[in-house]
């Protein structure tokens, strides 16, 4: 469901008087370790944990993929398939993104599709369904496994550990949370959300360990990405430590973070959102705005523009409610019945409101600086990323520049230079 929203001609005294300030390029230096072959890091650690292999041989194993860009994703499903194969099992693939991709079967295919997770690329066979069925209860709370899944001799739980956007535990996104959402499809995700964010913390181990207890689980594989973007942790581990292992991996997550290195900040503008960087389409935990309003003190910022939808996350506008403006082109890519299907199954409807928009890039910028930063461009401390995964290279206002001049963590590698429009008013 695609709306044709209208150019935009409130008028805003003084638009025409405010200067925009010239922008320098930065480099932010951040822990640069990561694992240079992923997927054969994980062939190794199968075959570390599990010397003995013939429990495997002649079982039907899926494996979990779920709906957040990783990279090198294909290759890591492909190394774990692969190493099944060879031990005898009969390996498949099971799309676990709770209510994503529209909350339905064709939508998530739709999505690892996306992310080059086919069958061609992978070997093994992907099955889809939203069928469930139910494999305990937790105070009260029903849980749900993917039917398809279930009846297999094992479950791989495969996924990013990292920190959530909407709450703070020893786990968040990961592996226990593949289990609780992921793995329930749309209605067990929709059972496991009406507990609320807040707890969360408390449930979501306790779920894991429900499953863990049925024995259906094979093993996890927790993958943990750094500040540029690549693969830097990787833990294999049988059923039994699954749930102390996706506390250990957060733990890491959280140090290897992409952060601002300074703050305060008028206008942050971000180049692209997606379901592909963040579950909220920009992570919560770099610009310090979640969709509950419960992460302060990560950065002071005033103004949030957005300016597009990621081609990944497939029309998904999720999280443009945390946005302060975006641009009409913008909200007319979002498909809203399948964005509000996500916002309903979480309860954040929040994340599905529609922001102030402008007709261009630059009349979005003057509205965010007409009322955040009145007294000019000198003053105005202005970043630009391109999303909140890519943190390195990014741009700053000369305010904000000159107060970096000596940090050991930053690099100033560029001149002052106007913001640049194409003729159509959007930032080149």
């Amino acid at each position: 469901m695609f709306f044709s929203f209208p150019n935009m001609h409130v008028p805003v005294q003084g638009m025409d008087e405010i200067r925009l300030p010239q922008m320098v390029p930065i480099r932010q230096l951040y822990d640069r370790s990561y694992i240079q072959d992923p997927s054969g890091e994980i062939v190794r650690q199968m075959d570390q944990v599990f010397p003995e292999r013939s429990r495997f041989s002649g079982k039907r194993i899926a494996v979990t993929v779920g709906s957040r860009g990783i990279p090198g994703l294909a290759g890591m499903v492909k190394g774990i398939c692969s190493t099944l194969r060879a031990w005898g099992a009969e390996p498949f693939i099971v799309p676990a993104m709770g209510s994503h991709g529209g909350a339905r079967a064709e939508g998530q295919l739709e999505l690892i599709t996306g992310y080059g997770i086919t069958e061609e690329a992978i070997g093994a066979p992907i099955r889809t369904s939203m069928a469930v069925v139910q494999y305990g209860k937790l105070e009260g709370i029903p849980l749900y496994c993917d039917k398809l899944a279930f009846q297999s001799d094992g479950i791989v739980i495969f996924n990013k550990v990292k920190p959530h956007t909407d709450f703070r535990g020893t786990h968040e996104s990961g592996l226990s949370k593949m289990i609780a959402i992921g793995l329930g499809n749309h209605k067990g995700a929709s059972c496991f959300h009406n507990a609320g964010f807040q707890r969360f913390p408390e449930l979501l181990p306790k779920a894991a360990q429900t499953l863990v207890d049925t024995g259906k689980v094979a093993f996890g594989v927790g993958v943990v990405q750094n500040a540029y973007d690549r693969i830097s942790d990787i833990r294999v581990c049988p059923p039994e430590y699954l749930v102390p292992t996706d506390a250990e991996l957060l733990r890491i997550a959280k140090q290897k973070l992409p952060q601002f290195k300074f703050d305060n900040i008028n206008l942050l503008i971000v180049d692209e959102m997606g379901k592909n960087i963040s579950g909220t389409g920009i992570d919560p935990n770099v610009v310090g705005r979640n969709l509950s309003n419960t992460f302060h003190n990560t950065l002071k910022l005033d103004k949030l523009f957005v300016r597009r939808l990621t081609p990944e996350s497939h029309h998904s506008g999720v999280g443009l409610g945390m946005v302060d403006i975006t641009t009409r082109a913008c909200l007319n890519e979002v498909d809203w019945e399948t964005t509000w299907a996500n916002v309903m199954t979480t309860g954040s409807m929040a994340g599905g409101r529609i922001p102030m928009y402008a007709n261009t890039d630059e009349d979005a910028i003057r509205l965010c600086l007409r009322s955040s930063c009145p007294r000019g461009a000198e003053t105005a401390r202005v970043a630009r990323i391109r999303n909140t995964l890519c943190m390195e290279e990014i741009q700053v206002s000369t305010s904000i520049s000159r107060d970096l001049e000596n940090h050991p963590e930053v690099e100033i590698i560029g001149a002052p230079a106007p913001m640049e429009f194409g003729p159509n008013g959007d930032l080149v």
